[in-house]
């Protein structure tokens, strides 16, 4: 059975699994308010949080808040983010996007989807990353593991991340939908790699289409 039922079921068995392999799934970025989950994860694009980590302490000591990120030197933010790659234009973001929240929200990192896209350097994925991690909303972080566990599962043929997105909201209650994308990602991480997936090792193989193939 294929029908949107049977995917269904399928899709509950998989969570469960998850939830059992990887108890304490959650955001590997480290942060302590919405600015710097928001800064970091701007930072983690084409970057490891790991290495992400290891920079934002520093970034965050030099400028704690929205409107010293916005005024400080370009050259010296460059320098501070050099290590997570693409510094200059990243470096451009954050700034952009401190200036933006200084100017237009008091300083403050804005709890809604619409507002969050709208800022420089955010799409769609780190706006739910924040809206999850840094809000408790309701939100499905569609990032790179994400995509490739959930086309690996069958459990949605969408290679358009927004339509994941969509797909992933129809199958998971609300409940599931912020912890749902920490699962798949450490489940990619560590097992369902991209290049050499694990599948003899992998708690799913018998749920996964990929595994069966």
């Amino acid at each position: 059975m294929t029908g949107p039922r049977a995917i269904q079921a399928r899709a509950l068995k998989i969570i469960s699994v998850l939830k059992r392999e990887y108890p304490a799934a959650h955001s590997s970025l480290h942060f302590k308010n919405p600015f710097q989950l928001l800064i970091a994860t701007i930072l983690s694009a084409q970057c490891t949080d790991e290495r992400v980590n290891r920079v934002t302490p520093g970034l965050f000591k030099q400028y704690p808040t929205p409107e010293a990120l916005g005024a400080a030197d370009s050259a010296a933010i460059e320098k501070a983010i050099h290590s997570t790659g693409f510094y200059r234009s990243k470096a451009r973001s954050i700034q952009n996007c401190a200036r933006t929240l200084a100017g237009q929200y008091r300083g403050a990192v804005p709890d809604r989807l619409e507002d969050l896209v709208k800022l420089p350097g955010v799409g769609r994925k780190t706006a739910n990353v924040v809206l999850g991690n840094a809000f408790g909303k309701p939100s499905i972080a569609v990032e790179t593991h994400v995509i490739r566990l959930a086309g690996r599962l069958g459990l949605t043929p969408e290679e358009d991340p927004v339509k994941i997105e969509f797909a992933l909201m129809k199958l998971y209650p609300e409940k599931d939908w912020i912890r749902l994308a920490h699962l798949l990602i450490d489940h990619g991480r560590a097992v369902c790699k991209a290049r050499a997936p694990q599948c003899a090792a992998c708690k799913l193989r018998k749920l996964c289409d990929f595994c069966r193939a």
